[in-house]
């Protein structure tokens, strides 16, 4: 199986995958869903509240260390196998435009479609439909992320009350259209910043399209375009000149100047030049390999300080990340002022109000008790426990106030630090101490 065919297949299960993924569901959640409506943010079948996404940045860090790492080691391979940009760039010009109506040739992606033809024009026409479908089809895929499949399939049949979401779709869907139709492989080229930072990342190490100057010879040796230094021969060259590798390039360049920041690592030319010298009875010029293998003759050391360095930075950030999707609290609790900072009763005694807000992340009721730590000074009012359901959240006003008159300052409010405990269940082991600020009023004021 070539390449190309094997980038085929990834496509699929990759888009299969991406897919299905929102419909998965453990325990009631799904596999990865970040919902604004709910505030909730699912990953891997936990549910953690808005409150709880301290777990985030550990994934961001893996996501954005993981790119590192997989860029030095085997290149822009996710431009190439993975990327949507070019997944939808191959359904439209190879599926749609060359399989299905047969107006491109998969060998000669350079060629421009002659359009002066009627019959060319009425399959322009067409493939532009079926691309506007399927556009529409991508953007409510990825809304999936973001709104469950069970309430969007809901919401869809109601658009005058989510005119948003239709809004939202429409305009991802008409950017989907633009990029792939009008704006091709110039989005990879000039726009993504990925493509800016691989020189950074690479080296002799890295894995990636390479042709073999040792056999091909070195055609281009005044091309500037070479990042690497290797040392080039001029005797038994192989390349035949054909330029099926250039023909097929679908970012346009020509893989023998050697490597260019428009490269994807599609192995396109590599399947073409393969195509060639096997009627020759000889292997491609153009390999997947690193400058070190192909052209240095020298062993590829995938396990160099620097990738071992962003391996353990993986592993120390999802060591982290599972310790919080371990400890995850049962129950979170918020707690706010209100605008009024206290409040001097006919007694003599302060009050300060709280708003308490209580969120169950359990799948089972629990009691929500509260309690404080001096209860010599201060007492708890208008709060009786009460039972949060499963997933439910509860707002309440918490009245704390003191038992006698303070005597503390003449001339300015006064901050006092008290703890209170909050439980499920009057479980010690689970319960949580807050630390509140209660504001004494100045002594003038009692007057």
């Amino acid at each position: 199986m070539n390449y190309t065919k094997k980038r085929y297949l990834t496509y699929a299960i990759f888009t299969l995958f991406i897919f299905v993924l929102p419909f998965i569901k453990i325990n009631g959640n799904h596999m990865l869903l970040l919902s604004f409506e709910y505030s909730k943010f699912h990953f891997l079948g936990f549910s953690f509240d808005v409150n709880e996404l301290y777990v985030m940045p550990f994934l961001l860090m893996i996501l954005f260390i993981g790119i590192f790492a997989i860029t030095t080691i085997f290149g822009r391979v996710w431009c190439g196998w993975a990327c949507p940009q070019t997944i939808f760039r191959v359904v439209f010009r190879d599926l749609i435009e060359t399989k299905l109506l047969g107006l491109r040739r998969l060998k000669n992606k350079q060629k421009d479609i002659d359009y002066s033809k009627k019959a060319n024009q009425i399959k322009k026409y067409i493939a532009l439909l079926i691309w506007a479908v399927l556009t529409l089809i991508a953007a409510s895929n990825f809304m999936w992320y973001f709104i469950p499949p069970e309430d969007f399939f809901n919401y869809i049949q109601n658009p005058d009350e989510h005119n948003f979401m239709i809004l939202f779709i429409i305009t991802l869907a008409g950017f989907l259209f633009y990029d792939i139709v009008f704006w091709k492989e110039d989005f990879c080229t000039y726009t993504c910043p990925y493509s800016r930072i691989q020189s950074v990342l690479y080296d002799d190490n890295t894995v990636q399209v390479v042709y073999n100057t040792n056999r091909g010879g070195d055609i281009y040796k005044n091309s500037e375009k070479s990042i690497f230094n290797v040392k080039q021969f001029s005797s038994n060259e192989e390349c035949t000149t054909c330029e099926a590798c250039v023909k097929v390039c679908p970012t346009h360049i020509d893989i023998r100047k050697g490597l260019q920041v428009e490269c994807i690592n599609c192995l396109e030319c590599s399947d073409a030049c393969t195509t060639v010298m096997g009627k020759l009875g000889k292997k491609s010029l153009i390999e997947w390999g690193s400058t070190n293998s192909v052209i240095n003759k020298i062993k590829t050391n995938l396990f160099s300080k620097r990738n071992l360095a962003y391996i353990a930075s993986i592993v120390i950030c999802i060591f982290f990340a599972t310790a919080m999707i371990v400890e995850k609290k049962d129950f979170i609790v918020n707690i706010n002022k209100t605008t009024q900072l206290y409040k001097i009763n006919e007694d003599k005694t302060v009050s300060n109000n709280y708003v308490f807000t209580f969120s169950n992340m359990q799948d089972k009721k629990v009691v929500m008790d509260l309690t404080l730590h001096n209860q010599k000074d201060f007492e708890i009012k208008r709060f009786k426990p009460f039972i949060l359901k499963p997933k439910q959240r509860v707002k309440k006003v918490v009245i704390i106030k003191t038992k006698k008159r303070l005597f503390l300052s003449d001339k300015k409010d006064t901050p006092l630090d008290i703890k209170i405990d909050i439980s499920a269940n009057n479980n010690i082991n689970k319960k949580q101490t807050w630390d509140l600020s209660f504001i004494y009023p100045r002594n003038d004021l009692f007057n």
